[in-house]
């Protein structure tokens, strides 16, 4: 089977909801293919190469838009045509982002891996609207979102002077996973307690 018949990621759905990935996803796979040239303007890409980023491009359509495009067949005319019936999507993405991103808060989150997906789906929507949040703006959020309880933590960790936020990240799934073997660790046997005596264990006289 040839690679072309296979779906590389997901197809851009007709309801518009996973343009702005499909975009990203699209213009990467086109450039690893090296028909990135087919989708911008006043481009020199032969007509084999634009054929292949056609039939790229219309492989990874909802069924109800390839029948909409289907007349369609330079790859530019169909990128164009997509990107002015989906682009305006960025102004209700970014805004929802923005406000995401204003009331996230590390200490809402009982794992930290759940709050790191969190961080990351949040940058990357804000990303593919042009808009960046940089490491020095993702370790401040979540610094000063620590549970008050954690306050010496935090201080600690600022201590450490982190540039990157997946370092700090790195940490703090590092801390978890060593509290929870200490809290297994106690609940097996809290402190004070005596150990079960072994099975085979003969009983002083």
């Amino acid at each position: 089977m040839s690679n072309l018949s296979k779906f590389e990621f997901v197809a851009l759905d007709i309801s518009r909801k996973n343009y702005l990935s499909r975009v990203l996803d699209a213009e990467i796979h086109l450039t690893i293919k090296g028909l990135g040239d087919s989708i911008i303007k006043a481009n020199k890409a032969s007509s084999q190469d634009k054929a292949k980023a056609m039939i790229f491009l219309r492989h990874h359509l909802d069924e109800s838009l390839k029948v909409e495009y289907l007349i369609v067949k330079d790859p530019l005319e169909l990128w164009i045509g997509l990107k002015g019936r989906y682009d305006h999507l960025k102004a209700t993405v970014l805004p929802r982002a923005r406000y995401e991103w204003m009331h996230l808060r590390c200490q809402d989150y009982k794992i930290v891996i759940e709050y790191n997906s969190t961080v990351f789906r949040i940058t990357s929507q804000s990303k593919l609207c042009g808009e960046v949040i940089k490491d020095e703006d993702m370790l401040e959020k979540t610094l000063t979102t620590f549970h008050a309880s954690n306050m010496i933590l935090q201080q600690q960790y600022r201590e450490k002077n982190f540039k990157k936020y997946s370092k700090l990240i790195s940490c703090l799934l590092v801390a978890g996973h060593h509290n929870d073997i200490l809290m297994k660790n106690h609940e097996a046997r809290p402190a004070g307690s005596a150990p079960l005596q072994e099975a085979h264990g003969v009983e002083a006289k």
